[in-house]
């Protein structure tokens, strides 16, 4: 309809110019004006995703006097021998400062091969099996780019990692949400996110002919949940029924607790043909602002990656890939025995979880016992049922409401699980909040004293 009369306006000018030049030029430039402020600046694909909920609690956690449990990652140094590595990198070949592969720094995809294809029973190649990219996040963008085609749906698992959503909308796909739902438990014990499962027939129900992919994030962000083999195994049974893209984000695969298995799908029979496997060396040596992530998965589907991957970064930082590549050169020496990484910081991972599980207990939260990643939700309905008139607008979720009052009053930064919901399912959620446990003694222990403040001011 503006269209239509914009076009009449236009018929219009001819008449205007027999009227007088200066209010014939001032209706075309007026015209002009209006037609050109009928574009849409910005393209299709960012429609509905131009707001991320990242940006809005860093900057409240910057505002308050907190202590930081919100975001996942790390606030110590990397191992030793990962921070030589990067200091050697950096210091010793001045090529290194140039350049390397496209596709990954050659030492680096070579032995990404050769260890991930031990875990996953593959004879990978270097060349058409791996590629290095600008972090987990660089890795997941590439894949939804490169496979997720117009009118394409995507079943994708709720809570979930909260860029799956819109790098789904970004490809022209459609998300498809199913949840994780937690099993009746005994009043007074301490769950678990094993205890949140899927539906079977319900996730079967998500499948149709138009199903492209489903992604998969075990150990899951933000629920700590570690899918058992049984639970994959029904995944690959419907991926295979139905001829659907596995995209498995891993990231936290050696962060695993209490004696629980870590199974990548790709390793299950008929899986790895169809399946992106999606690491992180942040996540892996504890070294988040390197920003070297990798997809592995084989040529059919990988040679579309690269594609992706030679047209937007092309190349990822050289040192950050040298340093890398000699990290895991180390770890094959020792893995499997106490003096790995990949052994020895889960233990101390698992000394912090269950730190905090002890203290936020203490002020009236439920935790969630994590079974592996950097994080654990807690429970926070019996706060929803004493405090429902939070401040905030009426149509805010309370569990975003609770973490605002969290850090204003209490000093304590976290997230809202709700955040990790697609829009329709929100209220599933918002009786939950996420906190990293990833962190620094002296973290755990200002912690400590944030809640005993709580507890004081309680009891008063």
């Amino acid at each position: 309809m503006a269209l239509g009369r914009l076009v009449r306006s236009a018929a219009l000018i001819p008449g205007l110019l027999g009227q007088g030049k200066k209010a014939g030029t001032s209706t075309i430039r007026c015209l002009h004006q209006t037609l050109a402020m009928a574009k849409q600046l910005q393209s299709r694909r960012l429609n509905g995703i131009d707001k991320n909920p990242w940006v809005e609690y860093t900057q409240l956690a910057a505002e308050y006097d907190v202590v930081n449990l919100g975001q996942g990652f790390p606030d110590f140094a990397p191992p030793d021998f990962a921070v030589e590595a990067f200091q050697r990198a950096i210091s010793e070949d001045f090529m290194l400062n140039q350049y390397t592969k496209a596709f990954g720094y050659p030492p680096l995809t070579k032995i990404l091969a050769h260890f991930f294809g031990k875990l996953l029973g593959q004879d990978m190649d270097p060349q058409s099996n791996v590629l290095v990219t600008v972090g987990a996040y660089g890795a997941l963008f590439y894949t939804f780019q490169a496979l997720v085609d117009e009118g394409d749906e995507v079943i994708i698992i709720e809570p979930f990692f909260d860029c799956y959503e819109p790098m789904t909308l970004m490809a022209g796909g459609r998300p498809v949400f199913v949840s994780l739902k937690p099993s009746p438990v005994q009043d007074g014990e301490v769950t678990s996110s094993s205890h949140w499962q899927l539906d079977p027939v319900e996730l079967a129900s998500k499948f149709t002919p138009r199903t492209k992919a489903l992604v998969l994030n075990t150990p899951h962000n933000p629920l700590g949940k570690v899918f058992s083999r049984s639970e994959l195994e029904l995944v690959a049974s419907l991926c295979q029924k139905h001829d659907t893209i596995c995209i498995s984000d891993e990231v936290y695969q050696w962060l695993v607790f209490d004696s629980c298995e870590h199974v990548s799908i790709a390793s299950l029979p008929g899986m790895w043909e169809r399946t992106v496997t999606i690491g992180s060396a942040g996540k892996t040596f504890s070294a988040t602002g390197w920003k070297v992530g990798w997809a592995l998965g084989p040529d059919r589907l990988l040679k579309h990656v690269r594609t992706v991957h030679l047209n937007s970064i092309y190349h990822c930082p050289t040192q950050a890939q040298v340093a890398v590549a000699r990290s895991f050169e180390r770890e094959m020496q020792h893995f499997g025995q106490p003096s790995s990484y990949f052994s020895s910081f889960p233990q101390t991972v698992q000394h912090n979880r269950d730190h905090m599980i002890h203290s936020l207990q203490s002020v009236g939260l439920r935790p969630i016992k994590s079974q592996g990643s950097y994080f654990m939700v807690v429970d926070i309905s019996d706060f929803k049922k004493k405090m429902p008139d939070l401040p905030g607008a009426p149509d805010e979720a309370f569990d975003r409401r609770f973490v605002k009052w969290l850090m204003k009053n209490k000093g304590l930064a976290a997230i809202p699980v709700s955040v990790f919901a697609s829009s329709s399912h929100q209220k599933e959620f918002d009786h939950l909040i996420r906190f990293c446990f990833v962190k620094k003694e002296s973290t755990l222990k200002a912690m400590d004293e944030r809640l005993l403040k709580w507890r004081e001011e309680t009891r008063a």
